[in-house]
């Protein structure tokens, strides 16, 4: 049976500012959760990007504030990302117009004495990365004694970043009595234990993670197979094939994305970058571009990407097959929304096979695997986009071009006249000519795993633990490790070191560690491929406010 959002029973002034948003009927996961949470049950729900939980629980938070209320905190909602944190505070404050509630998005890289100055003022509802709440909550510019409803929002991604002990530290700080919400696209162990130590007996909903995902029904699945020295060319050849109004590529480090951005640049499209290098009005500038249709390309790090909501998405892409197979589902579940069709492009390398069968076990399905197109491919592709440009201005006005045509038509025929403005008309479509070889990957088993022993003593015996040490998430395998000049003496927390490395490299918080801090140096452990990835992101970045170096550490 279809249900609306009056039978949900919100209030009438939500109801309306439900409808002035053109929203008629619920989703999924906002159709089982707001009836629980409207009751005042604590909740956790397992939901992909795409299916509407923002939505799922602003609702409820908006509706449970009695119009003319004094504005002081009454809901606290923790994210990962600032850009996350400013998107759940416009859908509040726009859920909530008509009875004038106020909400505030607090994240690092701003100011924070704005933020304190908005504090002061009131408002209902604050929207915050877990270390900028921390430090408001230390200046005690943050009062939480009056919340009644706290959401953890993509709680996994928070404590992949390092975020747990904040986390702690902050639900700690909040009313026994309260209403917790927990939203997370995957259930590790870690994820259950915060909900059994700070939730009273949760509703479980689980919706858009199989067989009912968006991206398996509205989102057309492509891989294909290229070796990593040919990746950029792929990658500018598929592109030009596909013709996406607006594109997201997730790429492993910093340095692909400047490196890519600038590939993509030179073959025409408007690209953009977004990662952890840049500064909070770089990001916003760029952000303004995506969605504004002056860039038509974004290049990010998973982590910079976290959060990011553009309406405009057609194709999503994955410049590396992702490690953790949630994070496909997570990135293909931006496009597809809204009963919209889109395309999720995942450029795979021959070592990368035993991911991808991972990604097929979760999503249910076998993912269409091809070589990239060869160049007659490319032509044939931009020819018939040529015809449906030309084909798209027959019914236009053209009568100011009759001069032309009576001007030439002394000098040749109008079929040779048509050829002419067809081939200019395509040379300005397709400004470089790709004539790259980009060699078919032979499809043989992959090799990954076989005849190597699982051999070696776990990281937590090899470094030692101690009062500052990090038991790795990883298990079985091997492990090497990096020192990181910055220890005790510089204040430094497990967390800030897996925030550091998590936030610039492909890694997510389960490849890191164990984790040693001694008085004047760190040494953590990171999967053996990753430690000059590792070395090179750490080195000249900024840890607790100390320029950090770092170098491969022989046990």
């Amino acid at each position: 049976m279809t249900i609306d959002f009056a039978g949900l029973g919100l209030r009438n002034e939500l109801l309306r500012a439900i409808a002035d948003r053109g929203y008629t009927e619920p989703t999924p996961i906002q159709a089982e959760i707001i009836p629980h949470l409207l009751r005042g049950s604590d909740v956790v729900g397992q939901a992909a990007t795409g299916t509407g939980k923002t939505a799922a629980f602003a609702l409820p938070i908006v509706n449970g504030i009695e119009p003319g209320r004094p504005r002081s905190p009454v809901a606290l909602v923790l994210v990962p990302t600032r850009e996350l944190a400013v998107q759940v505070s416009e859908a509040v404050t726009g859920y909530g117009g008509q009875q004038n509630i106020k909400a505030l998005a607090v994240y690092g890289g701003s100011p924070i004495h704005h933020q304190i100055t908005a504090l002061r003022r009131g408002v209902h509802v604050v929207v915050g990365t877990p270390g900028r709440t921390i430090d408001l909550l230390k200046r005690r510019a943050l009062d939480l004694a009056e919340v009644t409803t706290v959401v953890l929002d993509e709680a996994d991604e928070m404590l992949d970043m390092g975020f747990a002990e904040d986390i702690e530290l902050i639900l700690e700080s909040t009313p026994p009595t309260r209403q917790t919400a927990l939203f997370s696209a995957t259930m590790p162990p870690r994820i259950t234990a915060i909900a059994a130590r700070h939730q009273s007996d949760p509703v479980r909903i689980k919706v858009g993670m199989g067989d009912d995902a968006p991206a398996k029904n509205l989102v057309r699945q492509a891989v294909y197979l290229v070796q990593r020295k040919h990746k950029s060319a792929a990658l500018g050849r598929i592109i030009d094939i596909e013709a996406p109004e607006s594109a997201l590529v997730f790429c492993r480090t910093r340095n692909d994305v400047d490196e890519l951005t600038a590939t993509m640049n030179a073959r025409g499209y408007r690209a953009e970058a977004l990662h952890g290098g840049m500064d909070q009005s770089q990001r916003d500038r760029v952000m303004a571009r995506l969605r504004d249709g002056t860039a038509d390309l974004l290049v990010a790090t998973d982590v910079a990407a976290r959060g990011l909501d553009v309406d405009t998405l057609t194709h999503v892409v994955n410049y590396d097959v992702p490690a953790q197979p949630e994070s496909y589902v997570h990135r293909i579940g931006r496009v597809g929304r809204a009963g919209r069709e889109g395309v999720a492009i995942t450029l795979a390398e021959p070592s990368t096979r035993s991911r991808l069968r991972n990604i097929e076990r979760l999503v249910g399905h076998k993912l269409d695997v091809a070589d990239v197109p060869s160049v007659d491919d490319l032509r044939a592709r931009q020819l018939e986009l040529t015809v449906t440009a030309i084909k798209e201005k027959l019914g236009d006005d053209v009568d100011q071009y009759h001069q032309v045509i009576h001007e030439l038509s002394d000098v040749a025929e109008l079929r040779d006249i048509a050829l002419a403005a067809i081939k200019l008309v395509h040379e300005s479509r397709n400004p470089t000519a790709d004539e790259n070889f980009i060699p078919a990957v032979a499809e043989t088993p992959s090799k990954v795993g076989k005849g190597k022993g699982r051999k070696g003593s776990k990281g937590s015996d090899r470094t030692g633990g101690g009062h500052h040490g990090r038991q790795g998430q990883r298990s079985g395998g091997d492990t090497a490790f990096v020192y990181i000049g910055v220890g005790r003496r510089g204040r430094v927390q497990p967390g800030d070191l897996v925030g550091a490395i998590a936030n610039e490299t492909g890694l997510s918080g389960r490849d890191i560690g164990p984790i040693r801090i001694s008085e004047h140096y760190s040494v953590v452990g990171v999967p053996p491929s990753a430690v000059h990835e590792v070395v090179a992101a750490v080195n000249g970045s900024s840890i607790r406010g100390r320029r950090a170096k770092a170098r491969p550490y022989v046990t």
